[in-house]
């Protein structure tokens, strides 16, 4: 008797959320019947995108592909093969969308970017969180570094700088990753899109998911071109907090740390500035409430405050 018959599927399926990896699952599937049928069952999956290619750009790329074997045909009924050669090309990758069809009871989903999207000036680091629904909910931003000995107007622009870079990078996410997973998997409870550097996330819960899919039904399409992406970009209110040094123990000192909060405009309703400053002061703690970036957000919630306005890009 082969006692490894005798666990329950439903035992197996939870030791395969367990794994979670989207690759080593794949890999399961190849083992027997059983395990390629239950591992399309599972409900909690880590992908990790070695380039990021939407659907749109795949097709684009097969056509390529096929000018570029049918031109080296023709080249080769005229000319000695060796006369002339083309470059090697790799493999198209699949977009996360069409890695994911072979699951269809997904629920939870992280998806892992190679790197960051920033690029910003040597010497500064940003991190940041942004939630979204069909549009953009919230974002937070904490970061230091960047240009010293500067006056105040020229660090304001810098800031300024860095708030625009984010954003661009978080709609980005949403619209060329996460949106083109969300309309296929209606089981779909929590997204989230990430990079292996940490640098940002961007959410989506059960709430969000919802709002995207009635977004794109009452659209007719999930359209991703460059100006569906700039007309999702709500204005948006910014308070942000900068402090020229920030100690967080044993003598070490961080420059330059500021911390920016954003939301929609007119996302607060009727409340207070002072209400919004304390909506803004729980998210900015339940974003970055521990370890060392816990200190630097408790150290900048005591500094002044400015406000600013941003147009929909």
């Amino acid at each position: 008797m082969d006692y490894f018959d005798q666990i329950p599927d439903p035992l197996i399926i939870q030791i395969f959320g367990c794994i979670s990896d989207v690759k080593t699952l794949s890999r399961c599937r190849a083992v027997c019947r059983r395990f390629n049928f239950l591992v399309q069952q599972s409900e909690s999956l880590l992908l990790r995108v070695d380039k990021v290619v939407s659907d749109s750009d795949l097709d684009s790329l097969f056509f390529f592909s096929f000018l570029r074997t049918l031109f080296k045909s023709i080249l080769s009924t005229f000319l000695c093969p060796k006369a002339f050669t083309l470059p090697a090309t790799d493999d198209a990758p699949a977009s996360p969308a069409r890695i994911l069809r072979a699951f269809y009871r997904i629920q939870e989903l992280d998806i892992e970017l190679p790197a960051g999207d920033l690029r910003l000036e040597k010497g500064t680091v940003v991190r940041y969180k942004a939630t979204f629904g069909a549009t953009l909910k919230s974002c937070v931003i904490l970061g230091f570094g960047g240009q010293r000995s500067c006056g105040f107007t020229e660090e304001l622009r810098e800031r300024v700088v860095w708030v625009i870079s984010v954003l661009m990078a978080a709609f980005a996410r949403h619209a060329y990753v996460a949106r083109e997973v969300v309309g296929p998997n209606v089981d779909l409870v929590r997204l989230t899109v990430k990079d292996q550097d940490g640098e940002g996330e961007v959410t989506m819960d059960r709430r969000g998911l919802a709002e995207c899919r009635e977004a794109a039904v009452s659209a007719g399409s999930q359209s991703q071109s460059d100006e569906a992406i700039r007309n999702a970009m709500p204005s948006v209110r910014m308070r942000m907090r900068h402090l020229k040094y920030v100690e967080i123990g044993s003598g070490v000192c961080l420059e330059g740390a500021t911390l920016v909060v954003v939301r929609p405009s007119g996302s607060h309703g009727g409340t207070t500035t002072g209400d919004e400053e304390v909506e803004d002061a729980a998210l900015a703690m339940g974003t970055f409430g521990g370890g060392v970036y816990g200190k630097v957000v408790q150290a900048l919630l005591k500094s002044r405050s400015y406000s600013l306005e941003m147009n929909s890009l």
